[in-house]
């Protein structure tokens, strides 16, 4: 006998699961389907890093508030370590204090605080280096270990929903309420695929036009650096990449100074996120390099410029590097995707990198918008 759901989920990434949780919230019937045995994709290659400050105002902004809620939610539930809170951005150039004043006065500063030079030093004397001239301290973010904290969502979503998961299993074609798989028939009422960056297996009508591009990144686990970060940790190249810094007017100086001081670490997409595990060591990265099919290949100068970028923000050599890895996920203009390939079917992308800032707002909005559409 065909198994039969309410919901099909295609994709055990972040996005997946967030979908499969929002699902099982509403009481509904939940499988997930994925074509790997474990997760392997963007959503263990990263910092487990849930990112407020700085996410694009508005939508995206309001999208990392809840889903920072939902992971503290669920962390609680799950077993999941929460191991780091807050952001800890020192700066040094003044351009750089300049956006930060300017992002204060925004109703996305509500919470933070900028401090001086002197401030930072009494707080964070380990990540003041002789060129910091100030830092924002931020208390909304949360941190996890990636590589543990999606599993153990998943184990997590099947003890407490009943979500099904059926591993190592691609999905050929969808005709709901119909799914064919390589294991055979699944039916389900409705059905959300999260294909992270694959934009060929299906429904690639609706992706080819779409403007998607696979971004590219490096990163690194280093050693110890003996001491413990007051939080993660960004820097000057941040504040003109992420948009909540850098749509505000007073970014344009400071653009114009990195360009002229660290062009080639902006041309390779490089800026700083340090984060740190529960015996001391450190993850550290990244850059981005956008291409159709990036190659698998890390290059060492842009590791020096990652490693470069800690060095300057901190006044600290990097430790050794222990391990190395590429990652890659969907990249587009308008940071997601929801589209309606049949009306029981939506196709769900996060296209800005911060699938695990946001996904579990933006599957709340999936999920809203495929059962208003389709429930009578």
């Amino acid at each position: 006998m065909t198994a039969s759901y309410d919901v099909a989920v295609v994709g055990a990434g972040i996005v997946g699961l967030a979908t499969a949780l929002a699902a099982a919230r509403r009481g509904l019937s939940v499988v997930v389907i994925d074509r790997d045995a474990q997760a392997n994709g963007a959503s263990i290659r990263n910092f487990g890093f849930v990112t407020v400050t700085g996410q694009p105002r508005g939508q995206i902004w309001n999208r990392a508030r809840r889903s920072r809620d939902v992971w503290a939610e669920v962390a609680a539930e799950a077993d999941i370590a929460v191991l780091q809170q807050g952001l800890w951005l020192p700066v040094r150039r003044p351009e750089a204090l300049a956006v930060l004043d300017a992002f204060m006065m925004t109703e996305m500063g509500e919470g933070c605080r900028l401090l001086s030079r002197d401030e930072a030093l009494a707080r964070a004397p380990e990540l003041t280096g002789p060129q910091t001239v100030g830092a924002l301290w931020s208390p909304h973010e949360l941190r996890v270990d990636s590589r543990t904290a999606i599993p153990r969502l998943a184990a997590w979503l099947g003890a407490r929903f009943g979500v099904v998961f059926l591993r190592q299993t691609a999905v050929h074609s969808i005709e709901p309420p119909r799914i064919q798989t390589a294991r055979g028939v699944v039916e389900a009422g409705s059905v959300v695929v999260c294909p992270g960056d694959d934009f060929a297996s299906l429904y690639p009508e609706h992706l080819i036009d779409a403007g998607l591009m696979r971004s590219k990144l490096q990163m690194m686990r280093l050693a110890s650096p003996g001491f413990a970060l007051p939080s993660p940790v960004m820097s000057d190249l941040g504040l003109v990449r992420y948009e909540g810094y850098a749509d505000l007017p007073q970014a344009a100086a400071l653009k114009a100074r990195l360009e002229d001081e660290q062009g080639t670490a902006l041309a390779n997409g490089v800026h700083l996120i340090a984060v740190q595990d529960a015996d001391g060591a450190l993850v550290v990265g990244d850059s981005h390099h956008d291409a159709a099919t990036p190659d698998p290949f890390a290059s060492e100068a842009v590791e020096r410029l990652i490693l470069d970028e800690w060095r300057a923000a901190t006044g600290r050599e990097a430790p050794p590097v222990q391990d190395r890895w590429i990652g890659t996920y969907a990249r587009g203009q308008e940071g997601s995707l929801i589209a309606a390939p049949d009306p029981r079917v939506r196709l769900a992308l996060i296209t800005a990198g911060n699938g695990a800032s946001t996904a579990f707002a933006f599957a709340e909005e999936v999920i809203a918008d495929l059962f208003e559409e389709t429930t009578p």
